[in-house]
């Protein structure tokens, strides 16, 4: 179990360090594109960043509502 839990707070540690290093570089495109007065890289980030975004939300939605449809269907049964 030790094992377990080790090797996944490593991997996840991997992860949050490649994630981490991403902001710099979004940071470094939007100030060069700044300078040569090109919006079109901040505006494709921007849109990126709400794609992300709602691509969150919409699975909570989901889950949410099958999580509502099991909830009724097993208080239904338990009327009935």
């Amino acid at each position: 179990m030790f094992k377990r839990i080790l090797t996944i707070l490593i991997f996840g540690g991997l992860f949050l360090l490649e994630s981490a290093a991403q902001c710099p570089m979004c940071k470094a495109s939007v100030e060069s594109s700044q300078s040569t007065n090109t919006k079109s890289v901040g505006m494709g980030l921007n849109a990126g960043i709400l794609m992300l975004m709602g691509a969150v939300y919409v699975i909570l939605f989901s889950v949410g509502i099958l999580w509502y449809k099991k909830y009724r269907k097993t208080q239904n049964e338990y009327a009935g």
